[in-house]
């Protein structure tokens, strides 16, 4: 074997490593549903790593990208209580659990289920995500709302100018959320926007994963912050023609 072989393959070793420790310690610092979001999970339609939850075709769907590094069983609780209503929710599997790997991961959703209404919005890093996938949509595309759960969209993901509904749900004690940032990503959402808060709720209570590193402790438990996320959706969802 010839010295420049050898050495292509001493690079292709190391960077073959690299990538292998790089997706353990993302598997090792992500968030794991709770037993309780797993028993609901499995009502729920395993469709390529989408859950579905079925409510009724004649009201529109719910498209729900997840949080950072937080996987999509962990917001089976809400999505539950929201189908139970009515309304179909289709909770998206990321690459790698990371929105920002999979921004147009909705394009695969509508398409295969022939959806022609839905709302789309996220978590955190899932909410920014959503909102730039529905800023691209136009015309008929273009989704009945947008929602944020302790997120916000960017200037990629402006909505100023979206006719549609839109919901901004937050925690009081959220410790995650950069509240200066959120404050001033108001400047990208219509004046539509409906801005809700949880009283009591934090951040990881959006879901159901658990305690997140760097947020406070939540003044309500998490089933009662659940079923807040639920009513605060299905109301806002009621008012969708």
């Amino acid at each position: 074997m010839k010295k420049w072989q050898k050495r292509l393959l001493w690079v292709i070793g190391v960077v073959t490593a690299l990538i292998l420790v790089g997706l353990f310690y993302l598997k090792t610092i992500t968030y794991t549903p709770t037993t309780t979001a797993i028993e609901a999970a499995e009502k729920a339609t395993n469709e390529d790593g989408v859950l579905f939850f079925k409510g009724e075709e004649k009201k529109p769907a719910l498209i729900f990208y997840q949080g950072a590094l937080v996987e999509n069983t962990s917001y089976s609780l809400w999505a539950e209580k929201v189908a139970e209503a009515g309304y179909s929710v289709y909770l998206v599997k990321e690459p790698l659990n990371l929105a920002v790997l999979g921004q147009n991961k909705a394009e695969s959703v509508i398409s295969a289920n022939h959806l022609t209404s839905y709302v789309i919005g996220g978590h955190s890093l899932g909410g920014v995500m959503a909102s730039r996938f529905a800023a691209e949509q136009k015309d008929s595309h273009a989704p009945k709302g947008v929602f944020f759960l302790a997120s916000y969209p960017d200037e990629k993901g402006s909505l100023s100018n979206f006719t549609g509904q839109v919901l901004s749900l937050t925690g009081s004690v959220d410790g995650v959320l950069n509240w200066e940032a959120y404050n001033e990503a108001k400047q990208f959402l219509p004046k539509q926007t409906v801005f809700q808060e949880i009283e009591g709720g934090n951040h990881a209570g959006f879901g159901s994963y658990g305690e997140q590193k760097g947020d406070k402790p939540a003044q309500i438990n998490n089933e009662e912050q659940q079923e807040a996320v639920a009513q605060h959706l299905i109301e806002w969802l009621n008012t969708i023609k």
